[in-house]
């Protein structure tokens, strides 16, 4: 008969720590969703770095032998291919009040998951998540994004910083109104 002592001293500590870094992650989008939602763009601007790259690319329908051409490269069309800087200036317009596609603003509903990490560096990790962004304006515009994204989270004092973001959406054809929320 094992004791509650018998089943702690056979966790594997590797596991705890990777159960703890997942959660450490899978915390950080949370709280990252949270934040987009409540239109606390400043505070979701913090949580990158200064060299970031957040990237959208365009997503083509291709053959199955092309398929390796299916989304545009950095530095070719893209939705987004913003820096620390670009990043920025879209939170300052929308803090003027002036952005006409977010004025009245929309209400979002960030929902992230399958949360998976891909690569401990030690100061930076590779994690892939899957998204719904779901946004409703004005009294009737619905629109929704399904896709993945690929981070590289880069360890600091403060937590976990977004040094790069890569956005795939499903889609090949847009059919929103405009392209303006965060992801």
């Amino acid at each position: 008969m094992s004791t509650h002592t018998d089943t702690e001293a056979a966790i594997d500590p590797a596991k705890l720590a990777r159960m703890y870094r997942q959660y450490e992650v899978e915390e950080f989008y949370t709280d990252e969703a949270a934040l987009l939602d409540s239109h606390s763009y400043d505070q979701w601007l913090a949580l990158f770095t200064d060299d970031t790259h957040y990237f959208m690319p365009i997503r083509r329908t291709m053959s199955r032998r092309e398929l390796s051409r299916e989304f545009t490269k950095p530095g070719e069309m893209a939705f987004f291919d913003d820096d620390k800087q670009i990043l920025s200036g879209r939170v300052a317009k929308l803090a003027t009040g002036t952005a006409w596609a977010e004025d009245p603003p929309s209400r979002t509903r960030h929902l992230v998951t399958n949360v998976r990490i891909i690569e401990d560096t030690g100061t930076e990790l590779t994690a892939e998540t899957n998204f719904l962004l779901y946004r409703t304006r004005l009294k009737s515009e619905e629109d929704q994004w399904i896709g993945r994204r690929e981070d590289v989270l880069r360890r600091t004092d403060d937590g976990f910083r977004i040094a790069r973001r890569y956005i795939f959406l499903e889609q090949t054809v847009l059919l929103s109104q405009n392209l303006s929320n965060f992801f």
